[in-house]
């Protein structure tokens, strides 16, 4: 059984989501066995101190890296102890991707994370591998506070307690850590508004960190899968599902009206990355190299031109055909509602699957069908920027194509 340490968003879900990670060994070995016996040592001796502040608890905070999976970045919970000299990271984007039907799992939303626990040095190996760096915030919890938390996180590592259904944006290990933290303060904790004046939605903060990670590809593939409750504006708690995003909120959040972080530290810093120059390999223009292609070729009076038409017709509507399948399948069989309400299927209709082996028959029904797309995909563009879903620019030449040759196919014969 193996684990992986995931970033908040996985969405990845749609590549290799997957995904989505660096892998390491999940073996609660001796080395984990003496670390929960440590903990419950250190409870024991905090108790029967009168000075039991020997506990330091604090947010790691992990910047994103260069590939999908870690683009969010991540967050996790660091417990010292200075008498037993224990030092381990409460960990809960870890998964276990050994299972036959993952996958499967994976696209229908069913994904089981869990907490782990490891020594801080075996957590801070990955981020030093991948050149990304982790902050540290301190929080200023009295005695009472600290031993509470630690007793909620060793209660939630058991085996019958650590796992849970993980959610990108409402339930991941950002969220959790900030929830178990919240839970067991003496009085709740006072977030101060983060955000500008009009919050953003779920799918822009999400398009932030694809737009500086140059993720256009996985950004586009995002956008074609996830519906329109993406684009309701979040609250500033809601925000925090973001690691930047939470150590910001804790930065200037209060409790019992004082700062409930103390000291903020680098402890890794992230190297200074050079700018890499702006690709030309972007969906838009690689799709609206393709439309202008197109238009070209419709005009071109030649056998070879017609063949080649014939060819591309029965491809390109195939492929719109299995798309709009996928993007229905993902609206039906997952059991959370991100995938739901996804205006995608108005240019990429699953009837365009079947139509795309008769396209060129002679029939009235063909002609009249692409009537109806030619005239669907025209009030689409005109309503694109319009719409409760926010639909992928770079689908604009699809749908321009779309309408060109529809018209095309309407008038033939």
């Amino acid at each position: 059984m193996k684990f992986i340490q995931h970033s908040t968003f996985n969405i990845q879900h749609f590549q290799s989501i997957q995904h989505f990670r660096g892998i390491q060994h999940l073996t609660f070995n001796i080395q984990h066995f003496l670390i929960f016996v440590f903990l419950n040592f250190c409870t024991l001796q905090s108790g029967a101190q009168s000075d039991s502040c020997t506990l330091q608890i604090s947010l790691l905070t992990c910047s994103p890296g260069q590939e999908l999976y870690s683009t969010f970045g991540h967050t996790a919970i660091r417990v010292k102890d200075s008498v037993t000299a224990t030092d381990i990271v409460f960990n809960y984007g870890t998964f276990d991707d050994s299972d036959p039907y993952f996958y499967l799992k994976f696209t229908r939303g069913v994904m089981r994370y869990a907490l782990s626990v490891q020594s801080f040095n075996d957590f801070m190996q990955e981020f030093m591998q991948e050149h990304r760096g982790v902050t540290e915030q301190i929080l200023l919890l009295d005695c009472n506070e600290k031993m509470r938390l630690l007793h909620a996180l060793q209660i939630n590592a058991e085996e019958e307690n650590r796992f849970y259904n993980y959610h990108f944006y409402a339930d991941n290990c950002t969220t959790r850590a900030r929830d178990i933290i919240s839970r067991n303060t003496s009085s709740p904790v006072v977030f101060r508004n983060i955000l500008p004046e009009k919050h953003p939605t779920v799918r822009q903060l999400i398009h932030s960190y694809l737009d500086k990670g140059e993720q256009y590809w996985s950004k586009l593939g995002i956008d074609m899968c996830l519906g329109w409750h993406l684009d309701t504006r979040v609250t500033n708690e809601e925000a925090m599902f973001l690691p930047d995003y939470l150590m910001t909120g804790f930065d200037s959040a209060q409790l019992n009206n004082r700062p409930l972080v103390g000291e903020k530290q680098t402890v890794l810093s992230e190297p200074v990355q050079q700018k890499n120059s702006k690709t030309l390999f972007t969906p838009f223009i690689v799709f609206l190299i393709l439309f202008l292609a197109i238009c070209v070729l419709s005009f071109v009076k030649r056998e070879w031109s017609a063949k080649a038409l014939r060819l591309f017709d029965g491809l390109f509507f195939l492929l719109l055909g299995l798309l709009g399948i996928f993007i229905l399948l993902l609206w039906i069989i997952r059991i959370d509602t991100v995938c739901r309400n996804n205006l995608n299927l108005l240019w990429a209709l699953p009837t365009h699957l079947p139509v795309a082996f008769v396209l060129h028959k002679n029939k009235s029904w063909v002609r009249n069908y692409f009537k109806i797309v030619f005239v669907l995909n025209s009030i689409l563009i005109i309503t694109w920027f319009i719409l409760p879903q926010h639909l992928n620019i770079s689908f604009i030449p699809v749908a321009l194509l779309i309408i060109f040759r529809s018209w095309f196919l309407s008038k033939k014969y």
